[in-house]
């Protein structure tokens, strides 16, 4: 999953701050609950790129929508399956 961050850039600091700290518990919980597995940064650039693991696309829907900055995000999804190589 891609995401690009499009909080708008006249979101007073203290909401800005509210809503990071709230990311961070969120995403804490899914990496727990193991469906978020990997997060990254995209230097210069207020994007992510995650690796999830949910059961169907609705769980997945349902886990990224529960981030308090769900509203704003743009998300690229790219389902992943895998390789034969690494069945054996």
């Amino acid at each position: 999953m891609r995401s690009e961050n499009r909080l708008p850039a006249d979101t007073p600091p203290e909401r800005r701050a509210e809503l990071r700290a709230g990311e961070r518990v969120r995403a804490m919980e899914l990496r727990a609950a193991g469906v978020l597995k990997r997060l990254w940064r995209v230097p210069g650039r207020n994007a992510t790129v995650g690796l999830y693991e949910a059961t169907d696309p609705a769980e997945l829907h349902d886990a990224l929508m529960s981030l308090p900055m769900a509203p704003w995000l743009d998300v690229h999804v790219e389902p992943l399956a895998t390789h034969p190589q690494e069945r054996t």
